[in-house]
């Protein structure tokens, strides 16, 4: 019923749209000479809005009162339509509060997401000391959710969670940041249109793959195909590593790369280029020492979108890298990431009044700390690099 009403709620709002138009057209060819304060547009959207607002407003209350209503307020906002009827500044005011009211969302949907985290960190911390939490060794969050259940004291030092998550987001940015990069320097400033044409969308092709896809090839493909040359090189190598994942989380934030830093390359005015190379400066010279640093803002930005997508990566890290908390630099080695563990810890029939279940929020607010330091720092360098070329 809210959807059919809805659906008639939005073709009465058309309806008074060209009705408002059209009452303000014939106003403005009959009018002997009197001309309209505003468009004939900003008249329908006059009507228009007059009846959707107070549709929309009763519209999860009643269905029909929503339909009446709007009905109702479309006909007296059309007997309003007059030349000297200010209906621009009215329309731009609404349009105005339903932009501000678009930008809230993500605030108080930022504000939300930070409390919610916070407190239930805080009933996590009132069972788990913050520095055992922060400076432990071990994480093993097997506890008893119920006195007829056995299970350890449990161990949440997240130190080993949060190690594995760098090095794997190190490993991929390490394959990422260059091979990007570089492609997107290729593509902007040495391919011909058709070279561009044919890499460009081929390399955004690796966005559009699933995280899944990705993770088996890591676990069936390279994981194998990794252990195999380090057991020709005398090494020992894990059957899950913390290598597999990092490579091919690697080559799938590829496109976060490229695209966005040849978007922001292209984006710097030939002007530059010209200039430099009047000057005696080779083509290599000028990508160094001129677009590089003037797109700088914008590789940076590309670098923190792709470097929070690896540690925001869940998929590949289960299926590659494993689930075994080990504190170690050792990319051969098996490791596991936080939102690895906070999928664990939330999966299945779980109580959120034990300690292991709250883990996952402290983890949260931790990976959310981190994330949010690495942008302030980032931002911090890209502004004190600017004012040298400003």
């Amino acid at each position: 019923m809210t959807s059919l009403a809805a659906l008639a709620l939005l073709l009465l709002a058309a309806t008074a749209f060209w009705a408002g138009r059209r009452r303000a057209f014939q106003l403005a060819t009959e009018g002997a000479g009197r001309r309209l304060h505003s468009r004939p547009v900003y008249h329908g959207a006059f009507v228009a809005l007059a009846c959707a607002l107070p549709g929309l407003a009763l519209l999860g209350v009643e269905p029909r009162l929503a339909l009446l209503a709007a009905a109702l307020a479309g006909a007296v906002a059309w007997r309003r339509v007059a030349p000297e009827l200010r209906s621009r500044p009215w329309v731009e005011a609404v349009v105005r509060s339903g932009l501000a009211a678009c930008s809230l969302v993500a605030i108080l949907a930022t504000i939300g997401i930070v409390l919610s985290l916070v407190f239930e960190s805080a009933r996590f911390f009132d069972r788990v000391p913050i520095t055992d939490f922060l400076f432990g060794l071990q994480w093993s969050p097997q506890t008893a959710i119920r006195e007829d259940q056995v299970g350890s004291s449990g161990a949440f030092g997240a130190l080993p969670v949060l190690a594995g998550t760098l090095l794997i987001t190190t490993i991929a940015m390490c394959v990422a940041v260059p091979v990007g990069l570089l492609s997107a320097v290729y593509m902007s400033e040495y391919a011909g249109a058709r070279a561009r044409a044919l890499l460009k969308p081929v390399l955004e092709i690796l966005a559009g793959i699933p995280t899944v896809v990705y993770g088996f090839f890591a676990a069936l493909s390279v994981g194998p195909l990794i252990r195999a040359l380090g057991e020709r090189a005398g090494l020992e190598v894990a059957s899950e590593s913390a290598l597999a994942a990092g490579l091919v989380m690697g080559v799938m934030i590829i496109p976060f790369v490229s695209s966005l830093s040849d978007d922001v390359i292209n984006a710097v005015p030939q002007s530059l280029r010209e200039g430099s190379l009047a000057l005696g400066a080779t083509p290599s010279e000028t990508i160094r020492r001129v677009v590089l640093p003037a797109a700088l803002s914008g590789i940076v930005g590309a670098v923190l979108l792709a470097v929070s997508r690896a540690i925001g990566e869940t998929m590949i890290v289960v299926m590659a890298a494993g689930l075994a908390a080990n504190l170690t630099l050792d990319p051969l080695e098996a490791v596991t990431t936080v939102t690895v563990q906070i999928v664990t810890l939330l999966v299945g029939d779980q109580e959120f009044d034990s300690a292991k279940t709250l883990a996952a929020f402290a983890l949260g607010l931790l990976l959310f700390v981190v994330t949010l330091t690495l942008n302030v720092i980032a931002l911090r360098v890209v502004r004190r690099y600017r004012e040298q070329y400003e």
